[in-house]
Parts: C-alpha cells; sequence; structure tokens
C-alpha cells in the first residue's frame, strides 16, 4: 500500500471531525497490514474495569441501563459522595447539554435520592458537546461512581513513540486539562521518560516520574507503584496509549486514576480477543461497521460521489482528483490488494445503500489483484443489486486491457473511462444528474 491504513483511517477521521490535535500524543506508529483495521473504542467504565482487573487504583463503580437500576447502584456502592457520567466516547461531556435540554453529562450529589433522577434525564436522550456533531450521541448507559476529593491532580500517559522506538513515559503536574493546552502555556512542564521496551520499566524510572510529579512522602512510592503497574498493562494489552487524567491524590492518602483513556494496536486484536470483543460499536457509522464484517476500509465523508478503491494511497489521489473536478466524494471505501469477486459485491452493496451516494467511481489498479476479478465482480454486483446508480470504471495494470473488454461488452451501463482524470470528470457530471 502507498500509505498505512491504521494512519490514513485516524487522519481522515480528524480531518472529518475538525479536531486536528497536533501534539506527540496523536502520533502512533504506523503498521502496513494488508488486513483492515477499525480503531478499538472503550467507553471509560469499560477501561477502568480493565484497569482494576490489573492492579490500578480507580474508584468503585457501578454501570446502569436504566433509572430502576439506578436505585440499586447507590445500595451497592454505599459511598458518602456519587459521580454520575453518561458514558459517550466524545470529550467534553461535563460542559455537554442533552436534547431534552439537561445540562451536563458529569454530575455530583451527596443525596443517594438524587441518583435515579440524574440517570433517568441522561439515559435515552442526546448528548452534545464539542466533540459532537449538533445531533449529539445517545446515552445508552451511565456509570455512577464513587466521588473522591482531590488534594492534588496530575497528568501521566504512556505512549508509543516512534522517536524513540518505543514507549516514552509522559507527565505533568498540571493534571486536569488538555495536554494540548498544556504543551502550549508551559512546555517545560511536560515530563518525557522513555522505556527500554526490551528492558521494561525500571522501578527508578517510576519513582523518579513520581518525584518530578511532585508527589512526595508515602505518596511517592504509591504513585510510582501505580506507574509501573499502568506500565505493565501498557505491555501486556499491546495498547498504543494509555492516558490518565487526572492522576491524583486523595486527602485519604490514596494515589488514584480518576479517568481513562486506552487506545489499542489493531494488529494485536488476534491475541487480544477478549478486550477487542469490549468494542462499542454504538457510535461508530453502521457503514463502518458493516464494511469491517466484510474485511473492508470504509470511512463515511459527506459528498455523493462513492469511491471503490485498491489501496489506500489510490483513495487519497481519488479523493484528490474528485475534488480538482468541483465534486465531493462519499466515502473512502479500500478492497485491498487481496480482492475477491465477493468484496466486490459487499462493496458495491455498501455504496448503493448510501441515499447520499448520486454515483460510483471504481478505480483500480491491477498490481497483486487481478483487473479481471475487479470487472467480473462489479458485473454480478450491477445485476444482482439491480445498480441503478451512474457508474465509472477506471482500471489499469494487471489484465486492464481484458477487464475493460469485459466491462464494454456488459449489457450494463457503465462508463469506462480512459484514465482516472477521465473518470473523476465524468463521475462528477453524472453525480450532478
Amino acid at each position: 500500500m502507498a500509505a498505512p491504513m491504521k494512519f490514513l483511517r485516524n487522519t481522515l477521521q480528524c480531518v472529518r471531525k475538525s479536531d486536528l490535535r497536533k501534539t506527540f500524543l496523536r502520533e502512533k506508529i504506523p503498521v502496513v497490514s494488508v488486513l483492515p483495521s477499525r480503531c478499538l473504542h472503550l467507553q471509560e467504565y469499560q477501561s477502568k474495569k480493565l484497569m482494576a482487573d490489573h492492579g490500578i487504583s480507580v474508584q468503585k463503580f457501578v454501570v446502569c441501563h436504566t433509572a430502576e437500576e439506578a436505585k440499586h447502584a447507590t445500595d451497592n456502592l454505599k459511598v458518602d459522595e456519587y459521580v454520575i457520567k453518561a458514558q459517550i466516547l466524545a470529550g467534553g461531556r461535563g460542559k455537554g447539554t442533552f436534547s431534552n435540554g439537561f445540562k451536563g453529562g458529569v454530575h455530583l450529589t451527596k443525596d443517594p435520592s438524587k441518583v435515579e433522577d440524574l440517570v433517568d434525564n441522561m439515559l435515552g436522550f442526546n448528548l452534545v458537546t464539542k466533540q459532537t456533531t449538533e445531533k449529539g450521541v445517545k446515552v445508552n448507559k451511565v456509570m455512577v461512581a464513587e466521588a473522591l476529593d482531590i488534594d492534588k491532580e496530575t497528568y501521566f500517559a504512556i505512549v508509543m513513540d516512534r522517536s524513540y522506538s518505543g514507549p516514552v513515559l509522559i507527565g505533568s503536574k498540571h493534571g486536569g486539562m488538555d495536554i494540548e493546552e498544556m504543551s502550549e502555556k508551559d512546555p517545560d512542564s511536560i515530563i518525557k521518560e522513555p522505556v527500554d521496551i526490551m528492558k521494561g520499566i525500571h522501578p527508578d524510572q517510576a519513582l523518579s516520574m513520581s518525584k518530578k510529579l511532585g508527589f512526595t512522602g508515602v505518596h511517592l512510592q504509591e504513585a510510582a507503584d501505580q506507574i509501573v503497574k499502568l506500565y505493565n498493562m501498557f505491555i501486556k494489552v499491546d495498547a498504543t496509549q494509555i492516558e490518565i487524567n487526572p492522576f491524583g491524590e486523595t486527602p485519604g492518602g490514596k494515589v488514584v486514576c480518576f479517568d481513562a483513556k486506552i487506545s489499542f494496536d489493531d494488529n494485536a486484536q488476534f491475541r487480544q480477543k477478549q478486550i477487542f470483543d469490549m468494542d462499542d460499536t454504538s457510535e461508530t457509522d453502521p457503514r463502518e461497521v458493516e464494511a469491517a464484517r466484510h474485511n473492508l476500509n470504509y470511512i463515511g465523508l459527506e459528498g455523493s460521489i462513492g469511491c471503490l478503491v485498491n489501496g489506500a494511497g489510490l483513495a487519497m489521489a481519488t479523493m484528490d482528483i474528485i475534488k480538482l473536478h468541483k465534486g465531493e466524494p462519499a466515502n473512502f471505501l479500500d478492497i485491498g490488494g487481496g480482492v475477491s469477486e465477493q468484496q466486490v459485491f459487499d462493496a458495491f452493496q455498501i455504496l448503493s445503500a448510501d441515499a447520499h451516494v448520486k454515483a460510483i467511481l471504481v478505480n483500480v489498479f491491477g498490481g497483486i489483484v487481478n483487473c479481471v476479478t475487479v470487472a467480473n465482480g462489479i458485473i454480478k454486483a450491477a445485476k444482482k443489486i439491480n445498480l441503478k446508480l451512474p457508474l465509472v470504471v477506471r482500471v489499469d495494470g494487471n489484465n486492464a486491457d481484458s477487464a475493460r473488454e469485459i466491462l464494454e461488452a456488459s449489457d450494463l451501463h457503465i462508463a469506462v473511462a480512459k484514465d482516472l482524470d477521465d473518470a473523476a470528470r465524468l463521475a462528477v457530471a453524472k453525480s450532478s444528474y
């Protein structure tokens, strides 16, 4: 492939959501893979359970799917104060607004009788935050957790950093705020400590990081112990990032991970099956979920021209040339190098089911793939689903001449383009009909 799928997926999603996070924490090691991967998403409560299972200190919590469950949650927790958090993947929940007018996706209360009402105002309603669309995201789960006072807030993360060829511990005394904001306001406050991935973390490294974060007394060693456990989990679960914000100290003398974001290496799915089975796809575009089920890479965009290509680089080039001709791509759909006729059929089904798609552009370069295979797949798919959308096809490379003959000899209305520029021009024109 001309560019790693995982990197391009992250880039496209950031562009689509206008969330161009520019610091090193978003930078991951791209891994070339002929198999498609879809980013694993864990809700906050799932991340906390994973951490608790690895001996890491987190708040006690229960997850509620109904207001009735919230009533029993307080009986189970029996704590002095409760924090109620809507479980969606977007940030900015505390300042969000629900579709029923209720303000805030995070609330505190010391009154157990209020927990049920707070949960009831969140469940089933869309929460709009700075990181969601205008419609927001429907809340299907609410976490009720023990609220703890924080005497000291710090920031701690572990990331894979290519410049160090391995994991790096990152910390700051300024907890509770975005790493981007920290790095801009006080770049010297960012602490970086690389770890030799072959030797693992040394207790002295963890103790040094704990000291630089400002922990003292009995908290110094406790924070170091938590850092070691976090690193061990990072390696064991094939994580690419663990972000704890805040990594805090309570008045009672505990060091607690109050919030967590964990990213995983998608290529490790085969050995992290239990974790990947936790994947929450409720907020993912259903077309992306369906495409992943058929081993296809799909990212929905905003335009009217459906793009079916083989190869990430070719997909980017196709979208660029559509834009050059004043058109708008409706998606990024990569069928990969080892495509079968069945995958072509599956891809056509996904594209034709999208109401925004007014024309389909197939752009295939036959390197590994045989263009004849693609041509036969196109014809079978178009006939089987009774395709009504205008279809433009450009093929080049392995057996391209034979593929073009097959397409032109079919009784279907397929515009066979001479080259990519011709294909884009035709697709834009047909999408305007």
